[in-house]
């Protein structure tokens, strides 16, 4: 009898087991998280430190789960993804939130940066706040927008300095597919090309194009300085980049996990800075030890030379790039 007892007590207690297990598993929630770029790059980095901090915080009630090298899409795909929930944090670009708030279109202009400290002191102030507010706002965003990421600055590389505009003349300059980088080249002396960035190795070996133009790290990781030997520090781009969260999700968090959400997305933004300093160094020191030659160009006079750029697409955003400009 007593064994029998035994028996069904332990049957109960397995029962019981089992009917917790599911409980537990549901009390864990995985966001998903994605980006464009390797692991390693440090807009993945910091997402991947925010993601261990969050665990920790939450005793592993909440965990980020990263795909990154474009497991999940590209950018249009992430947003896309975001806004109906099946994807909770997206890295993107400026360029592919301009039309949902038009303002975010002025930091495509060439030069409005006087550099990247003058562009850090911008996004981390009431600029940078403002307008991450408005696309949280926007209805048509449905997403909330955590911070700014750093993507650096861009500069000229092909097979010679590039020291002023002169210097461009004849040159086809691989440029990003949108009609103000396109129109920036044009004016800065080169003939701009528009063109998929998974064109532009062939490209530059074949003589397509004769240059093209980005930061350090990505003419190292695409192995373009194996083609194009002088790097010429023109600085005509600094494009900041932004972190965002699924809204449809954000609003099923309470309201102290929404705070640990921007607590740590804070820290997020200030540690993939610190990494990408670090990375551009890096890839800068590689760079040069292959050969790689970086020349300083006259930038006051690309400055003058794009200055129709800036008259054409910045008069309406005036106002604000005043206040860019008035930030010291």
């Amino acid at each position: 009898m007593s064994n029998r007892r035994t028996v069904i007590t332990t049957g109960a207690a397995l029962a019981a087991s089992w009917a917790v297990a599911p409980l537990a598993a549901q009390a864990q929630t995985v966001w998903k998280a994605s980006d464009v770029h390797p692991l390693g790059y440090p807009t993945v980095e910091a997402m991947v430190r925010m993601g261990k901090k969050l665990e920790d915080a939450t005793k592993g009630r909440i965990k980020i789960q990263m795909y990154p090298s474009m497991q999940l899409g590209g950018e249009k795909e992430m947003i896309e993804q975001a806004q109906v929930g099946a994807l909770q944090i997206a890295r993107i670009s400026v360029g592919a939130m301009g039309p949902v708030v038009d303002d975010l279109n002025v930091f495509n202009l060439p030069f409005i940066f006087r550099d990247e400290a003058h562009m850090r002191k911008v996004i981390d102030g009431p600029i940078g706040q403002d307008l991450l507010d408005r696309v949280t706002a926007s209805a048509q965003s449905r997403l909330v927008v955590l911070g700014w990421m750093d993507a650096g600055t861009r500069n000229v590389y092909a097979n010679k300095p590039v020291t002023k505009p002169d210097d461009l003349k004849g040159m086809k300059i691989r440029m990003m597919g949108n009609p103000i980088f396109v129109e920036t080249m044009n004016a800065m002396g080169g003939n701009g090309v528009a063109m998929g960035f998974n064109e532009l190795f062939s490209a530059l070996q074949t003589g397509v194009v004769d240059g093209a133009e980005n930061n350090p790290p990505t003419l190292l990781a695409q192995n373009h300085y194996t083609v194009s030997k002088v790097y010429s520090l023109t600085g005509h781009l600094i494009i900041p980049e932004i972190f965002v969260f699924s809204k449809r999700t954000w609003d099923t968090l309470s309201k102290e996990d929404q705070e640990l959400v921007r607590k740590f997305s804070r820290e997020a933004q200030l540690e993939q800075r610190a990494l990408w300093d670090a990375y551009v160094a890096d890839a800068t020191t590689k760079l040069k030890a292959a050969g790689v030659q970086f020349v300083e160009a006259d930038k006051a006079a690309f400055y003058a030379a794009t200055q129709p750029v800036r008259d054409k697409y910045g008069s309406k955003y005036a106002g604000l790039l005043k206040r860019i400009q008035d930030t010291k």
